[in-house]
């Protein structure tokens, strides 16, 4: 048997960042996950926005790894075939498994890392432990479950899942290339929806290395008729939902394979299990729409390393009461409840017709194409990319400041 202060299960986003941060912190940790080298996933392809890269930036890694992503500092923001703003932007694209694998590089050499599958635990107040599919058993004061949308062991906790909206949307993921000559125009793009009816938010274009990287999201159910029409002719189709977006971009092929990924909003109450703890997607999942999935992540993982551990390896025991402290947390739960209803905006805004959205939308339009005029006098108004009208921009903005100064108070040598 191995011992152990904290067992990390998965090594995706969460848990290899958990992994270094902790690794750093000198606590002793193993991190578990299957694969060596993490495999292709279609998940997290950018982070973008001051307050996101500044939380990764904080982790005291996040440096090393935007060294490997590529940089846009320019995006431009369009609607109805027309350009609105040309907007600086802190864009750092790179794609998950390539983002992930460089978090790894950056995980220190006293953290011990096992390449098998974890398949059976047992939770108690005391000690924790973890069968791992070699037969090895790993003994730890704590383990931290990071094992993303995976259900095996969570099921075997009895651990229930809350489905908040199931569907909730669809990401899709393709690379673009300019018919007819070399490049595009545009640095990175950031195309709305023409019509509600259409169900799509918005449509982002960005480079990753010397490729032109496509995400379109929509909101439909995943055996709409209009995703098999996607994948049978997506250059015709994606004409046809946005004509005018060529008005922008110039005729395009789309080429390599297309990726679709549904995701259903969903939180699993774990409040009850001592000597386990859920964070990232194993906790609860966003909307890739909203963009404030990687905001949880680096929010989970800067408070449960830098304030919670800490606090609970200074004394004995690991029972449900200390764990508590953790789903409790009041920057934690801001996070959380600020990225929900970002999910739940963005639907709205994107796709309701009643007076009130339709207001929004326009607003929106109008805030940007007023940004763009005043950019150039230097009178820019600074609204983000995901500016959903009046009143969710307000409750974002206020979530996500309040997250960030709570953030900055913490030690945040080796979190985010």
């Amino acid at each position: 048997m191995r011992y152990t202060d904290i067992a990390i299960i998965g090594g995706g986003l969460s848990g290899s960042t958990a992994a270094a941060m902790l690794g750093r912190s000198g606590i002793s940790t193993v991190l578990i996950d299957p694969h060596e080298i993490y495999p292709a996933d279609f998940r997290v392809e950018k982070l973008s926005g001051q307050v996101q890269v500044e939380r990764f930036l904080k982790t005291g890694i996040g440096e090393s790894v935007l060294r490997r992503a590529t940089f846009a500092g320019e995006n431009w923001i369009a609607r109805f075939g027309r350009l609105l703003d040309k907007a600086p932007s802190r864009q750092f694209n790179i794609l998950y498994d390539s983002l992930v694998n460089a978090v790894r590089d950056e995980i220190p050499e006293t953290v011990e890392r096992v390449w098998v599958k974890a398949v059976s635990v047992e939770t108690s107040p005391e000690r924790q432990k973890v069968l791992l599919g070699n037969d090895e058993t790993i003994s730890a004061r704590l383990i931290v479950l990071a094992n993303g949308l995976n259900v095996g062991l969570r099921h075997q906790l009895g651990i229930r899942r809350k489905i908040i909206s199931a569907c909730h949307s669809i990401s899709i993921g393709f690379d673009i290339v300019p018919a007819g000559r070399t490049s595009f125009d545009f640095p990175a793009l950031t195309y709305f929806s023409e019509r509600p009816s259409d169900r799509i938010p918005y449509i982002s274009l960005f480079p990753v290395g010397a490729r032109m990287r496509a995400n379109l999201f929509v909101y439909r159910a995943f055996d709409d008729p209009w995703l098999r029409e996607l994948r049978r002719a997506p250059a015709a189709t994606l004409d046809a939902a946005l004509p005018r977006l060529k008005r922008i971009t110039g005729d395009f092929d789309i080429s390599g394979e297309m990726k679709i990924r549904p995701v259903d909003l969903y939180v699993n109450e774990a409040r009850g299990q001592p000597g386990l703890v859920l964070v990232g997607d194993a906790f609860s999942t966003s909307c890739p729409v909203a963009g404030s999935g990687c905001d949880k992540v680096f929010t989970d993982v800067e408070r449960l390393c830098n304030v919670h551990i800490p606090e609970w390896l200074a004394s004995d025991g690991m029972d449900a009461h200390k764990i508590a402290a953790f789903y409790d947390d009041p920057v934690k739960r801001a996070c959380d409840e600020w990225s929900a209803a970002k999910a739940f905006d963005f639907r709205s805004v994107s796709t309701a017709t009643s007076l009130y959205w339709t207001a929004q939308r326009w607003a929106r339009f109008i805030a940007w194409s007023a940004q763009g005029l005043l950019r150039p006098l230097g009178g820019a108004l600074h609204i983000e990319p995901n500016f959903l009208g009046h009143s969710s921009s307000s409750s974002s903005s206020s979530s996500s400041s309040s997250i960030s100064s709570s953030s900055s108070s913490s030690s945040l040598s080796s979190s985010a």
